[in-house]
């Protein structure tokens, strides 16, 4: 179920049987973004998100974690590239430069970007923030997406 208010979506998931669904009705919400940005606390599920999206894309890969390389790049099945950052070890957003990173962001691919906050000022201002919650009981999980630079 999605609840709006003020231009925010909001999802509810009790566990992780149901992030395909969380991950099919974000690509449904945002058909036309390339960009997403998730943020939430160490341990919230982004890598396990954006794991369940690209199953919904059609990823054949294995979909891990871009701690150390910082990106990723997964093909579909139908060969297209999707873009996975973990900004996590970023010293400073002039790393990000670094890997030329306009070049991914810019491609028309799908980018999944965890830990956005550590290089706000370089994100493109389209596409779509999701910030994860975790509730009380440490298993569910509250999804909340909104338009980046909206």
């Amino acid at each position: 179920m999605v609840v709006e208010s003020e231009n925010i979506r909001q999802m509810r998931c009790s566990n992780i049987g149901g992030l395909d669904e969380v991950a099919a009705e974000m690509l449904r919400l945002y058909p036309e973004e390339r960009i997403f940005a998730l943020s939430g606390p160490m341990g919230a599920g982004k890598t396990t998100f954006i794991q369940a999206v690209c199953r919904q894309l059609g990823v054949g890969d294995n979909v891990n974690s871009p701690t150390f390389s910082i990106v990723n790049e997964y093909l579909t099945t139908s060969n297209e590239s999707v873009f996975h950052f973990d900004l996590y070890r970023l010293r400073k957003p002039e790393e990000l430069m670094d890997i030329g990173y306009e070049e991914y962001f810019y491609s028309g691919a799908y980018c999944f970007i965890e830990w956005p906050e550590l290089a706000e000022s370089l994100l493109p201002g389209e596409g779509v923030m999701v910030s994860i919650e975790v509730e009380d009981d440490g298993n569910a999980r509250i999804f909340s997406f909104s338009r980046i630079g909206g």
